[in-house]
């Protein structure tokens, strides 16, 4: 069954089913009547001459500037040539196919203007398969994504090119194998489909997806660590965290605890310290906090996927158009800026533990380096190093963009949220922590391979996975093959899906 736009209940879950795996999309009727009604409102408003920002007046500094009824079409197809102004790499489909999503989420409302060819026309995009090529910068996060989401217009106009069948094309081509008429653009049509920050908020939906799924292998990692430097797991009751009162720092440490259970850690049958260094006991309150973020994010990105992101936006019962700033970013950018340094802010304390099992001093007997043969062998000395500079990477690209504004448009538009910015990092941001996360199981599975003592299920199990994918280090070998074989088996999730088949969700609620 295909999934429902109709400005309501579009989850983080259902555009990564729409935008990564192709799940087909409708626009319910009463959306279509919705849309309708505001269209009649609109062209009765045209008619009287009644001066309506982006239908019948010039944009930004030239907001002031009237328009003549013979200027009116041709300024919707000028506003989009001049506004497909980015530069650069495509961005990936699944991030364009999601930007559509959100912006037909938006239309079918009914307060946007357009005509309904606009949002159908979109749907019948999304479901045959054409995907507009789109560059990727070029968006300040205000007055909406308006570079990205001009090139998606410019195939609404039979131009701009697209991917069709793997294939890049030019935009007309593409509409005509996949069958899809042209609807051109008419009075306000061209504004109505780019003036919302869809791009951004599809980045950060499937960044948050991505991230949340990340946070729980995070917790398996930590379990493996937790198991290989015999960790006093007291610190992990659920009645210390449930005091406090930190959800997350509950959901985590029930997580961990999952997945040491069974073995003779959890069970009091090794002798541990009685107080560890607080890479080792603070793990819930770390992870935990970050999972309290997303929440947050997450509430802000559902909100924005759902609401009339829009300028100017049009309330047919009451015969009324307001002009306003719904375009703008920052309620998506700042959550999301508070995202990278989440995901840094674990990667971290995944790093000092990683540390911990290579460190003589520090890893509980363990061999230095994990080697069996210090001296001649280095071991996993430098996937220290590794980690390190993905660490100082992730730092730098922590800073908050949405703090950033840079004024545009002779200061009409003097203040942007600049949330493109915090979408792009986060993605690079997210494939250090893939690296980082990947080292410190890979060192945890080396590092148990040296105990000879019964591990939990969860454990067990994810070291299983991993040495699906990376042996044992007898002897040195290069160690780059390894490194990117863990962060690609983290992408894909394959621990985590692994694990909680064995045991049961990692997830509080399930």
């Amino acid at each position: 069954m295909a999934i429902a736009l109709d400005g309501s209940g579009l989850t983080i879950e259902k555009l990564v089913r729409i935008a990564r795996h192709g799940e087909k999309v409708e626009i319910p009727g009463h959306a279509i009547a919705a849309i309708k009604k505001c269209r009649a409102m609109l062209e009765k408003k045209l008619d009287a001459h009644e001066i309506m920002y982006g239908v019948n007046t010039g944009i930004g500094e030239f907001s002031e500037v009237v328009l003549d009824d013979d200027q009116i079409q041709d300024f919707q197809k000028y506003l989009i040539y001049n506004h497909a102004a980015g530069i650069g790499d495509p961005a990936p489909i699944e991030y364009v196919r999601g930007a559509m999503t959100g912006r037909i989420n938006v239309l079918a409302h009914g307060n946007s203007g357009c005509r309904t060819e606009i949002p159908v026309t979109l749907v019948e995009m999304l479901n045959r398969g054409v995907t507009p090529f789109v560059c990727q910068k070029g968006s300040v996060g205000a007055s909406g994504d308006l570079a990205p989401m001009s090139q998606i217009a410019l195939l609404l106009l039979g131009e701009g090119e697209a991917y069709y069948k793997e294939e890049l094309l030019d935009g007309k081509t593409a509409m005509d194998r996949a069958g899809i008429p042209i609807p051109g653009l008419m009075a306000r049509d061209g504004l109505a489909t780019i003036n919302g920050s869809n791009l951004l908020t599809a980045m950060s939906a499937i960044m948050l997806y991505d991230t949340e799924r990340w946070f729980r292998q995070a917790e398996i990692a930590a379990a493996m660590s937790l198991e290989a430097l015999m960790a006093n797991m007291k610190p992990y009751s659920p009645q210390l965290h449930k005091i406090r009162g930190f959800k997350g720092a509950q959901r985590t440490a029930a997580a961990i605890l999952k997945c040491v259970a069974g073995g003779d850690l959890a069970e009091g049958r090794q002798k541990v310290k009685v107080q560890d260094a607080y890479s080792m006991r603070s793990t819930p309150q770390v992870i935990g906090a970050a999972h309290d973020a997303l929440e947050y994010a997450r509430s802000q990105v559902e909100i924005e996927l759902n609401g009339v992101g829009d300028n100017p936006v049009f309330f047919p019962d009451e015969d009324m158009q307001l002009s306003g700033a719904n375009f703008q970013g920052s309620p998506v950018s700042l959550p999301m800026d508070m995202i990278s340094a989440a995901v840094t802010m674990v990667s971290v304390m995944s790093e000092r533990r990683m540390n911990r099992l290579n460190h003589p001093a520090l890893n509980v007997g363990l061999p230095a380096f994990l080697t069996k043969g210090a001296g001649m062998m280095s071991g996993l000395m430098l996937s220290q190093y590794t980690a390190d500079m993905q660490i100082v990477e992730q730092r730098i690209l922590s800073v908050p963009a949405s703090i950033q504004s840079i004024p545009a448009a002779a200061d009409q538009e003097d203040f942007v949220s600049m949330g493109m910015n915090t979408a792009i990092k986060n993605f690079q941001i997210f494939d250090n922590a893939c690296g980082v996360l990947g080292i410190e199981l890979m060192a945890a599975a080396q590092a148990l391979d040296f105990r000879d003592y019964k591990f939990g299920r969860g454990v067990t199990k994810a070291k299983e996975v991993i040495r699906r994918h990376v042996d044992f280090l007898d002897i040195d070998r290069p160690l780059y093959p390894d490194h990117t074989a863990m962060q690609v088996l983290v992408r894909s999730c394959e621990i985590l899906e692994e694990v909680e088949k064995e045991i049961g969700s990692l997830r509080p609620e399930e």
